[in-house]
């Protein structure tokens, strides 16, 4: 009730260098493969069926591990470069309630947010799994021959869309069930066409977890993928450790 009434005066007063990093480099090994004569290749040469998988299962760790880390409590919340804020369009709201010594009102709501966020995540696994089965060899092809961040272009462009659809309404219902999120999403609804005063971000703010969830996912990944292409332990099959192994000599 302090908090949709503080909302309340508030409305009124208001008027997410690797130039030679994994991939250029498995580009570079597929060019040469591709332009050594049938049966003329080493024993040592990897095909392109070897290259395809080594990709996808490189991928499939990447994001394995990136909606781990993010799907347990604290996965956004205590990751700076993760972490869900307040919309833009609320930040002064946020630094009002701070500056009238509310700040357990504004971390909670920011808490709020990001746990929301911590668990939709966990629905991304099926869709990208979903994903890389589906790859093409003109798919890894297109990756390998790509800016330096077209894998985590290939997720977005493939996944994308479902993934918001999966998360959004578990995020509804996360920001529906938590007092303080709820109690201010019942103050926009009642404030009507005023609520537009304050901006789009801050009339959609399942829209604005949702979209900040999976960018912070996407960050996820691409930081794994860097770290299988520069850390030799993080190669952790067979495969990944002939693949990478080859492809850095």
């Amino acid at each position: 009730m302090r908090f949709a009434s503080i909302l309340c005066c508030l409305l009124v007063s208001l008027s997410m260098s690797a130039q030679a990093d994994w991939l250029d480099q498995l580009r570079k090994r597929a060019e040469s493969l591709m332009a050594t004569p049938s049966g003329t290749a080493t024993a040592a040469a990897l095909s392109d069926e070897e290259i395809v998988r080594g990709l996808k299962e490189a991928l499939a760790q990447g994001s394995r591990q990136a909606i781990a880390q993010l799907g347990r409590p604290g996965g956004y919340l205590n990751n700076p470069s993760v972490r869900i804020p307040m919309p833009e369009d609320l930040q002064k709201v946020e630094r009002l309630l701070r500056s009238l010594k509310q700040d357990k009102l504004a971390d909670e709501f920011v808490a709020t947010l990001n746990q929301a966020a911590e668990k939709a995540v966990p629905e991304a696994a099926a869709i990208l799994g979903d994903s890389l089965a589906k790859m093409t060899l003109e798919d890894a092809r297109g990756i390998l021959q790509g800016p330096e961040d077209a894998a985590t272009q290939y997720f977005r462009k493939s996944s994308a869309g479902q993934i918001r659809e999966r998360f959004l309404p578990i995020v509804r219902q996360a920001t529906e069930q938590a007092g303080v999120t709820a109690a201010y999403k019942r103050l926009m609804q009642r404030a009507g066409p005023y609520a537009q005063l304050m901006g789009g971000q801050a009339t959609d703010l399942d829209g604005h977890v949702t979209d900040k969830a999976m960018d912070g996912l996407f960050k996820m990944i691409a930081e794994e993928e860097r770290r299988i292409r520069k850390e030799p332990l993080a190669r952790t099959s067979e495969l990944l450790k002939k693949v990478f192994g080859a492809v850095v000599k």
